[in-house]
This record gives C-alpha cells, structure tokens and sequence, in this order.
C-alpha cells in the first residue's frame, strides 16, 4: 500500500531560508515522498495559500514580522484539518517553547538533511498540537483574533474589535466593518487581553479606547446603563455589578 506525498508548505519572511529548505528538501527526496505546494513570506500569505491548497506540514519561521510562527499555528488549529508544524529559526532561544507546545519539531538553523528528514517521518504519524497548549507558548497574546468561514481563515486585528459578546458556544466580534464567530470563551480573552477590553456584563467586554460614554435606559423606576461605543450603534448593556465601569471610563 503505498502513502500519498506529503503536500509541504514553506513560511519564511527570508527568501535565501526558503531557498535553503527547498534544496535541503531536495536532498530527502530518495526517502521522503513529498510535495511543495508553495511558498509564503508572511503569515497571511500563507492563510491564503492554505485556504485553497491542502497542507499537511508547514515548516514555519517563527520570527517573522506582524504574525510570529507561533501565532500563526495558534490560527491554523482554527482549520477543520490543521496541518502539522514544523518550525524552523535561528534562535535557539525558541526551543523550550516550541517543545511545551509540543510541535513536530524543532529546527534550528543552519537546517541539516538529516534532521529535516527525520521530523518529516515524524509529521506522518505526530499528533498535532491544539490551539491552548499553543497559547500557552507564546510570550504575548496574539495580534489577531481568528475566524474560520467556509475553510479560510480570517484575521481580525485586535485593535479593530469594538466588543466581544458571548452568545451560545461562539463569541460574536465585533468591528466598525462587520460582525465574526469565533469560537474562544470569553473569560480566556479577557485574561489575555486585560489592558484592552473591560468587562461591562457577564456576557459582553468592550474595548477601553472604543468607549465614548454612557447613558441611563429604560423606563421609570428601572433604569440601568448603557455603553456607547465608537464604530457601533448599538448600546451595550451594563449590569449593576459592573457599574464601576461606568466612574471608571466615563467620559461624560
């Protein structure tokens, strides 16, 4: 019975390391079967790339400008069949993390034949890392937030959420251009993300810099406030345990 080629996608922001894997790759061909579906330079190159070319390994820079290597993995668990990661870098000072988050491998550069053929076995057989234990390896929270639709993979910047409300088992962001689905719970993005979002009820954190004041609502006897965001019509609810938000950011 003989196996499929591996499909291999090559992330580096340097085109002589991209250059470098594909002879290396070259060099393991007698023993490993595979194939290069593509090259990409960035993060979201190759989002697009694997948005409509099937990828079963990425080798994977992580120091790279806008998304690192490790944020960029955080968004492909997003994929209904995530690929395998195998990160490539200069910088051993990456090693203990990539491990923690227990990638295929690890290679550092100068890249050897041999290594690079070894966790290409691996990867045939390796079980994939999920998007937490990822997170847990990374040293900052991630610059976008990730939405899967129809198998791509869309990058919301973290700047242009205006509110996250959980509702059911999704969190709806929310920008100035449109309305997400993500699949984060909302508790874990409020400790990633303290300095950026408050929480104004139990389901709903809207951003600091997005908030330009508050109102009463409701009718007599009954009232509560309501946020009013930049960007957005709608009127966020606050709950009475969180009406320190409204001393705290009022503007009025």
């Amino acid at each position: 019975m003989t196996t499929a080629p591996l499909r291999l996608l090559i992330v580096d922001d340097e085109a002589p390391a991209r250059a470098r894997l594909r002879d290396l790759l070259s060099d393991c061909a007698d023993e490993v079967d595979y194939e290069i579906v593509g090259e990409a330079a960035t993060g979201r190159e190759a989002l697009d790339l694997i948005a409509v070319k099937p990828v079963d390994v990425v080798l994977l820079d992580i120091r790279m400008p806008e998304i690192d290597g490790i944020e960029l993995a955080q968004h492909l668990q997003k994929l209904p069949q995530p690929p395998a990661v195998i990160f490539t870098t200069a910088y051993d000072v990456y090693a203990i993390r990539a491990f923690e988050v227990h990638a295929i491998d690890y290679l550092l550069k100068p890249i050897r034949a041999a290594r690079l053929k070894e966790a290409l076995m691996r990867a045939r057989s390796a079980r994939v890392p999920g998007v937490e234990a990822l997170r847990s390896a990374s040293e900052r929270p991630p610059a976008f937030l990730s939405a899967q639709e129809r198998g791509r993979i869309h990058l919301i910047p973290i700047e242009d959420v205006i509110y996250l409300k959980a509702e059911l088992k999704y969190v709806t962001v929310r920008t100035a251009q449109r309305e997400y689905l993500i699949e984060d719970a909302l508790a874990k993005l409020e400790q990633e993300y303290p300095e950026r979002f408050v929480r104004v009820h139990r389901n709903c954190l809207v951003a600091r810099a997005a908030v330009r004041g508050f109102e009463r609502s409701g009718g007599e006897g009954e009232t509560h406030w309501v946020a009013l965001l930049d960007g957005c019509d709608e009127k966020i609810p606050v709950s009475r345990r969180q009406n320190h938000v409204v001393r705290e950011l009022s503007k009025l």
